[in-house]
């Protein structure tokens, strides 16, 4: 802001003033930081009534919902990189700044430096978006990608990625799928413009997948992925919103996605197939996409309008992951003797589950058995594994994956 502050001037059609600044730690040295702008008392920060717009990144759920809420009954825009809020509790956080005539932007809050929030609430508002498959958190595609390029396991791959500063000391958030849910809750929404929280969104992490998961995917010409999916029914009456590891081509775009990069799939009626490609995370990053969302809301505050708030006027119902369709990638351990693979065939047919390839290896009395089904829903599926772990010849489910991105 005060680097470029002409630059931002000359865009925004006014200067911008940096009123004051809101820490937990004071006496940390912030180089190029006016010592006199910063407080710890963030509540009597976001209460003056001269302060046009407020931008939090604080991150988590309270003190950031207090703090937003009275900036908007002061007066105040938002511009907010709060994920987990957002996904959360952003049917209030726009009804308070509808009712204050105020703006909340948040495209810092999904990934990183890549315009995906405003394209698809603007950009994409004259269409029909139908789905958004992607790759939103940059630490567990670097797991992944080192798992698939160097056949290290999981707890290898993340030592590396917590060396290099993209995993968090401690990285529930990221490795069990957390921060994705987030993301896929407020893309959801925004795509199909209905109410989506993280609580409405289905997870999995990656803590389960196995460098035995990464070779078989590799051997059917695969790589695996953390996707988020949100998906809108073929009848168009419900949505979907889920976030899980995922077998997928390496001919689909997403497979070539390495280290900490996002990408993210936005296919519509109209505008058909679009990718959205960049670096999901990190302080500069984050920055553009503050900066950015600042802009907008000083324009809009000095031509005296408001952009637009939420969109949920459709109001269909989330389906649970149940009714989701997709193909699965099964791995068995089973006895290796004959008939095994005719009751593990007859078990898929009695629950509706059509098999597409089996590929079975055996050695010294036990056997692998590899399972790829056609498209399944995942009750369906679900309880084809439970009679499976009934049979005697059956030793146990090795590893249980979907398949995407066909």
């Amino acid at each position: 802001m005060t680097t470029h502050a002409d630059d931002l001037a000359a865009r925004i059609g006014a200067p911008v003033e940096l009123a004051g600044i809101a820490v937990r730690r004071p006496d940390r040295v912030r180089e190029g930081v006016p010592a006199e702008l910063v407080t710890t008392d963030a509540t009597a920060l976001v209460k003056r009534g001269d302060i046009d717009v407020v931008i939090e990144v604080i991150g988590g759920i309270e003190p950031a919902r207090a703090l937003i809420t009275a900036a908007f009954e002061h007066g105040a825009s938002v511009v907010s990189a709060n994920k987990a809020l957002v996904a959360a509790d952003g049917a209030a956080l726009h009804a308070a700044a509808e009712a204050n005539g105020a703006d909340l932007y948040y495209e810092a809050a999904v990934a990183g430096a890549i315009p995906l929030v405003r394209p698809l609430r603007e950009s994409l508002a004259g269409d029909k978006v139908n789905r958004v498959l992607g790759i939103v958190n940059g630490t567990t595609n670097f797991i992944l990608d080192k798992m698939d390029s160097t056949g290290a396991g999981y707890s290898e791959a993340l030592d590396e990625a917590t060396a290099l500063g993209y995993a968090e000391a401690d990285p529930t958030a990221d490795v069990e799928g957390f921060d994705a849910a987030a993301k896929a809750a407020i893309l959801a929404g925004i795509a199909f413009h209905t109410r989506v929280t993280i609580d409405d969104v289905h997870r999995e992490g990656l803590t389960e997948v196995t460098a035995a998961d990464i070779a078989s995917a590799q051997r059917m010409g695969c790589t695996v992925k953390l996707l988020a999916i949100c998906e809108r029914a073929a009848d168009g009456a419900s949505v979907t919103a889920r976030v899980h590891p995922a077998m997928i081509p390496l001919t689909h775009p997403l497979a070539s996605v390495r280290e900490a990069y996002n990408a993210v799939f936005v296919e519509a009626d109209a505008a058909g197939q679009l990718m959205f490609y960049g670096p999901g995370a990190g302080g500069s990053p984050t920055a553009s996409a503050v900066l950015g969302d600042l802009v907008a809301v000083c324009r809009n505050k000095l031509s005296g309008t408001t952009g637009p708030g939420e969109s949920a006027y459709t109001r269909l119902p989330v389906s649970p992951m149940g009714a989701v369709i997709t193909r699965y990638h099964i791995s068995l351990d089973v006895a290796d003797k004959p008939g095994v693979l005719a009751q593990v065939a007859t078990i898929f047919a009695e629950h509706g589950v059509s098999i597409d390839t089996v590929r079975q290896q055996g050695k010294d009395g036990e056997a692998s058995l590899v399972i790829v089904t056609h498209r399944a829903a995942d009750a369906a599926l679900s309880s084809t594994v439970g009679a499976l772990r009934e049979l005697d010849t059956v030793r146990g489910v090795a590893s249980i994956m979907r398949v995407e991105g066909e």
